[in-house]
């Protein structure tokens, strides 16, 4: 047969130590032994188990599509994924395309018996990925009560000195960056100056950042070391968690760590791990009532009204913030690029936008187009001819969904089986028990909504008068809205304003709630994705 194969590892650890080669290896091995031509490869290095979003994976299951192979070899069931779920998701995926799944370690499932066991064995395998994750995370709780240092990177001003036989990792003081430690901190604490000026005296005098790609410091970083009880003896571990981050910077299709957001635990959780001290508590309290009082005195702190902050953005692709000199008189909307590089010249050389103007062209045209009769009646007929053919095909739809429902209660009959032969616990029966139902409950609740869909092929409209009617009452109260309501709707509406002196490109989208029988939708799109916003030369 010609044959694909997919590999993975999950740490940097595991490619120096060759795991691709000795998976690379017995793959070989098994092909040339059963006389399958392997034609091509995929593989994921660094990716975690747990993540089913990966670049080779993904390229294999679209690639199974195409049949330009007949089956894929793999070295174990695990190298899919470190979940069970996930595993019988891409395999069964894979089986329907007409794809066979080869594993070198493991036999095919042939009878209903064996393709339990391989379940019951790749439960087994996340319960025990889980009880390591938890030894871990109970001994370094064990080690930092003990006083014992748990990280593997020291703050600025210190060196982590691993653990060399009875000696556990501990810091060590770094002289020279602690002479600009404490420079640092008197500078803050006693001068009583700000941030900006404690990066320009630094690039002044030569000394950057122990990392990150510039050569100047940032205030984040800053600000962090200012906070930092570390070099007043107080090192601390278990003051945050992992989380997924709510809204980030960058949305990437495949992130190689899910939870990159970190969430701190209350200060009665955080345990403290006594350090060699850097500066004195009275310094280190000096300095931390000199930011609060920095930050309380900063101009970029005046409560001026940006009906478009945090959507400005320059033609650069940085960020537009408003800066308001004259105390309020002017406002405009200023590139980052000149705070991001100080105290090195900027490189972006646009100019500030007027907030004012920026804003009332923004509004007006977005509420002329939410006002709009016309657009209104066109998006009607678009939504009305989009239903009628998805009514038609409703019925295959629909004997798919029901598929796919029939293949979630078989197995949910095979895992009632494996607790009556005693091959799962309570804990794992209701822990899978509860995925597969939500799923049911998904797929049952879908049938339904379709099966009355069907049922009801009058489509209501209102008319040309309830249209006109409509779109003058909304006019009326766009018309007195206040800034904060204003700014409610840009917020929905609007996914990024371009803004030069010349002009403002305006991106988004009018959302209208899916209870009212219509969908989403952007008028005059001219885009390649459907993702992209539609832009509006103001």
């Amino acid at each position: 047969m010609l044959v694909a194969t997919y590999k993975r590892v999950s740490t940097m650890r595991q490619e120096n130590e060759q795991t691709i080669e000795n998976q690379t290896m017995a793959i070989k091995e098994f092909a040339d032994k059963n006389g399958h031509t392997i034609i091509k490869e995929y593989q994921d290095d660094g990716w975690s188990g747990t993540i089913l979003a990966r670049p080779g994976l993904d390229g294999l299951r679209i690639d199974a599509k195409k049949k330009v192979w007949e089956a894929v070899i793999i070295y174990d069931p695990d190298r899919v994924a470190r979940k069970y779920s996930y595993q019988a998701l891409v395999i069964d995926e894979l089986e329907e395309a007409g794809i066979k799944v080869l594993f070198v370690t493991t036999p095919p499932a042939l009878t209903e018996e064996d393709r339990l066991l391989y379940g019951v064995k790749g439960l087994f395998a996340e319960y025990e990925r889980a009880r390591i994750a938890d030894r871990f995370r109970l001994g370094k709780l064990r080690n930092a009560r003990e006083g014992k240092v748990v990280t593997s990177a020291a703050p600025y001003g210190y060196n982590y000195i691993p653990k060399q036989g009875s000696v556990h990792g501990h810091f060590e003081i770094n002289k020279q960056e602690t002479i600009v430690v404490r420079m640092i901190f008197k500078w803050v604490g006693e001068e009583g100056i700000t941030m900006m000026t404690v990066i320009k005296r630094l690039h002044e005098m030569g000394i950057p950042p122990r990392k990150g790609k510039k050569e100047t410091w940032s205030t984040s970083t800053l600000t962090s070391l200012l906070r930092n009880e570390t070099y007043i003896g107080l090192a601390h571990y278990n003051s945050s968690y992992a989380v997924v981050p709510q809204n980030p910077l960058k949305h990437d299709k495949y992130k190689r760590v899910k939870k990159s957001s970190r969430k701190m635990r209350p200060r009665e959780e955080w345990i403290f791990i006594p350090v060699q001290s850097v500066i004195d508590k009275e310094l280190f309290e000096k300095t931390q009532k000199q930011l609060k009082l920095n930050y309380e005195l900063c101009q970029r702190n005046k409560k001026n009204d940006y009906l478009l902050a945090q959507m400005m953005y320059c033609v650069c692709g940085r960020r537009r913030t408003g800066e308001g000199p004259q105390k309020g008189k002017h406002l405009y909307y200023r590139c980052t690029d000149r705070i991001y590089h100080f105290p090195l010249p900027r490189k972006c050389k646009e100019r500030g936008v007027n907030a004012r103007i920026a804003d009332d062209l923004v509004w007006s045209r977005v509420k002329k187009f939410m006002t709009s009769p016309d657009l209104i009646k066109e998006q009607a007929k678009r939504w009305v001819g989009k239903k009628k053919g998805e009514l038609t095909n409703s019925h295959e739809s629909i004997d798919d969904l029901k598929f796919e429902l029939e293949k979630i209660k078989k197995e949910e009959q095979r895992y009632i089986k494996a607790y009556g032969a005693e091959m799962l616990t309570i804990e794992q029966l209701n822990e899978t028990m509860g995925d597969l139902r939500l799923r049911r409950s998904i797929l049952e609740k879908r049938i339904k909504d379709m099966d009355d869909s069907s049922n009801s092929m009058e489509i209501k409209l209102p008319n040309d008068e309830q249209i006109e009617e409509f779109c003058k009452q909304a006019l009326d109260k766009l018309e007195g809205l206040s800034f904060e309501g204003k700014r409610g709707i840009l917020t929905k509406v609007l996914t990024k304003v371009i803004g030069t002196q010349k002009e403002l490109r305006v991106l988004g989208y009018l959302p209208i709630e899916n209870n009212q029988n219509v969908e989403f939708k952007t008028e005059c799109r001219n885009c390649r994705a459907t993702e992209c916003g539609e832009v509006y030369p103001v």
